[in-house]
């Protein structure tokens, strides 16, 4: 008996299909069924299906002799399931890699519930990807099962059959059908979650819902879409024929009312002429269906009124959002007139030269580069007034309370950027920050550079999308000096940003905590293990992928890591921290969060200093990220994983060949990288020998000093101390202008 039956209705998707398929047939959880069906479909797809049949003894495929529609479809495959649970998969959409394996864990971890709920990400047919809006609620329900009355949020989610899987038993046991008819998910959802004893949900994107440009049933104009009437009479009946349902009927009322104004607005769902008796059936079944008591109030309350009541607040609704939109543009016009009015009364004023205005990753915090050299700043020049610039109130929450800031765009952040002497940065400033002369700006980057970057994008209309170059250089013309970790990065940064600046081989500031930091975690490593109890004794693994510029969104499943941390063994603990433009989108629910929940990673995305993350880990696997050049100061092994190398460097082009040039082993498959850690390779003499040479190469200035040599002689203009190198090679400016020093 196989774990899971997978049922997949089909209709006029040969297009879809076989992705749909292969979705199902290549996961890594394999103890499974496939049921496809055929409902007469009139194109190829009763054909593909029998070519898969033919090939994967897991797949059973039924003909059926008329077409039924896509709920009795689902009905068909159901007396030929023999699965332990019933997973009804859309035959337009695809699960997503790892789906099966996590749902089975889940499945064992919370003891074969009635239905399990997991989450699904919109897939649109121009490239974008979207996750459920709703997701928390599936973070929120925790480890335990449940019921509807002991989570009723659980409802909110979207009522289709597609994002859940059902014990088969529990199916039969109930008799639970499909009703044919458009919204057949609605009559088949609220009866099962409502008599579910043990509901399990997944925090997990494991399906991807395609948002087709045209061929939606649901998106065709027709009068089928009155069928929703039908489903949720099927739902009152149910509820009346369950004498222990009938609190629901209040949450079940106002939801009909809901669902039927939503089709009702939408543009595409129903013939002009038939909106009026649509809205007059809605209205009648609202009143004949409404609970004693039963509280009618925002926008359900239109139904009490008639069509015209609901036209003309329809109409109202869209001249204000119009208008309100109008406003809203007027505001924002005669704010900035404001604020360049305000900046303009300070820019009259002196510059202080004691006022040093930081910022970092885009307004994120006190972070990297300029964090260490606001901190030294502190320590040997207590007379430069330091003034961070986040982003907004919750990026100030997380600000040391001793820390002084001020909001971009804020009238007090015009005051302190028209006053200050000083800009320390490793992005670029906002444009509409003008340079005062006088005023020094320090740009410290984020990093070696492996990847293209600036003006060498312009080959690179794929890395570049959305990206304007010219405008990043006019903005890089404010630089003064440009901070280096060795000559490649300074090359790199001389042809990328042709501007006038002065490249200065400080080293990386960031980097002075990792230099001499290989024999050990330090405080702040151990500090780490600790947040994230991590036993002392365990070999922390880093895993840190960048993101890919041929996929949008940036996102790519490169390594199973379920699978890795397994086979990495018990004494060891996988931590993976996400490129941190990845941070906030689907990746992490692609499987990350549900491993980190359930103890197999450690999830460090979100760890605001990466430093410490490296200095608790004892091997770096990542595949492209700038974090290895940072990494090599510890000295410690650095596995590269390039299973797509040519896939990364035709869509974003890279300034070395990192698996010629490497710091350690280059693996090119997974089995290669398992092997590399199985085999005990990772760090033998031949991975000793490449990253001294790496290191030799780009951590050149890296002396842990960096942070006090950006201070004292950009800063102050004083010399170092002794034994401190100060060769500066001007880009545009004739002669080393720290070479006297």
């Amino acid at each position: 008996m196989p774990r899971f039956s997978v049922i997949v209705p089909c209709f006029k998707v040969q297009g879809f299909l076989r992705e749909c398929l292969d979705s199902v047939l290549l996961q890594s959880f394999g103890d499974l069924e496939l049921i496809a069906v055929d409902d007469c479909s009139p194109d190829g797809c009763g054909a593909i299906l029998d070519e898969y049949a033919e090939r994967d003894p897991r797949v059973k495929v039924l003909h059926l002799p008329e077409n039924v529609g896509l709920g009795r479809a689902r009905n068909a495959g159901v007396p030929h399931a023999t699965g332990d649970y019933l997973f009804f998969l859309d035959s337009d959409d695809t699960l997503t890699p790892g789906a099966l394996r996590a749902v089975a864990d889940r499945l064992a971890d919370s003891g074969d519930p009635d239905v399990l709920v997991f989450d699904y990400a919109r897939t649109y047919w121009w490239g974008g990807t979207r996750r459920n809006v709703l997701a928390q609620v599936l973070a929120d329900a925790g480890p335990d099962t449940f019921t509807v009355t002991d989570r009723p949020e659980i409802l909110d989610l979207l009522m289709v059959v597609w994002n859940k899987v059902y014990r088969r038993d529990f199916v039969e046991e109930h008799g639970f059908e499909f009703p044919p008819g458009y919204y057949e998910d609605t009559p088949w959802t609220f009866p099962v979650m409502l008599s579910a004893r043990r509901i399990a949900a997944l925090d997990r994107i494991c399906l991807n819902y395609r948002q087709r440009r045209q061929g939606n049933i649901l998106s065709t104009t027709s009068r089928k879409h009155f069928d929703i009437h039908d489903q949720y009479e099927r739902v009152f009946a149910f509820v009346d024929a369950h004498e222990g349902l009938a609190g629901w009927r209040p949450y079940l009322h106002r939801k009909m009312g809901e669902h039927c104004l939503d089709i009702l607005a939408k543009p595409d769902r129903l013939p002009p002429a038939d909106k009026a008796e649509f809205f007059r059936r809605t209205a009648e079944m609202f009143r004949r269906h409404r609970p004693e008591g039963a509280l009618v109030d925002g926008e359900v309350a239109l139904l009490e009124g008639g069509y015209p009541a609901y036209r003309l607040k329809q109409q109202a609704a869209r001249a204000g959002r119009e208008a309100g939109r109008r406003t809203e543009q007027l505001r924002r016009a005669g704010a900035l007139r404001a604020r360049r009015g305000w900046a303009g009364l300070h820019a009259h004023r002196p510059l202080d030269p004691h006022l040093v205005v930081y910022s970092a990753s885009s307004h994120r915090g006190v972070l990297g580069d300029p964090a260490a050299v606001f901190r030294t700043a502190r320590e040997i020049a207590p007379q430069l007034r330091g003034v961070w610039v986040v982003r907004d109130e919750e990026a100030a929450g997380q600000l040391p309370p001793d820390v002084e800031h001020v909001l971009v765009g804020s009238r007090r952040y015009l005051e302190v950027t028209a006053r200050a002497k000083f800009f320390v940065n490793d992005v670029n400033w906002p444009g509409s920050l003008a340079k005062r002369p006088g005023s020094v700006h320090l740009h410290t980057h984020q990093g070696t550079p492996l990847k293209y970057m600036g003006a060498d994008l312009l080959d690179k209309p794929g890395a570049r999308l959305g990206f304007d170059v010219p405008q990043m250089l006019r903005r890089a013309d404010r630089w003064d000096y440009s901070l280096v970790a060795n000559r490649h990065s300074e090359l790199v940064w001389e042809r990328a940003y042709p501007c006038h600046f002065t490249s200065v081989r400080t080293g990386s500031p960031r980097n002075d905590v990792l230099v001499g930091a290989a024999g050990g975690a330090g405080e702040a490593g151990a500090a780490f293990r600790l947040r994230h109890g991590i036993p002392e004794d365990h070999r922390v693994v880093l895993y840190a992928p960048t993101r890919r510029d041929y996929r949008r969104g940036g996102h790519v499943d490169r390594i199973d890591l379920a699978r890795f941390a397994a086979d990495l063994g018990k004494d060891c603990t996988l931590v993976v921290r996400l490129h941190p433009t990845l941070a906030t989108g689907p990746a992490r629910g692609m499987g990350l969060t549900e491993l980190a929940r359930r103890g197999i990673v450690v999830d460090a995305t979100d760890e605001p200093h990466v430093e410490e993350v490296m200095l608790a880990s004892d091997v770096l696997v990542t595949d492209y990220s700038a974090l290895m050049f940072d990494y090599a100061n510890l000295d410690r092994p650095i596995v590269v994983h390039a299973d797509d190398w040519a896939a990364y460097t035709a869509s974003r082009g890279a300034y070395l060949d990192i698996t010629a040039e490497a710091p350690g082993h280059v693996s090119h498959s997974y089995l290669e990288l398992a092997w590399l850690f199985t085999s005990g390779a990772w760090q033998d003499e031949e991975a000793a020998r490449l990253r001294a040479d790496f290191r030799e190469r780009f951590c050149e200035f890296d002396d842990g000093r960096a942070a006090e040599r950006v201070v004292r002689t950009l800063l102050l203009g004083e010399s170092m101390p002794e034994g401190a190198p100060v060769r500066i090679p001007g880009q545009n400016v004739g002669g080393d202008l720290l070479a006297s020093m």
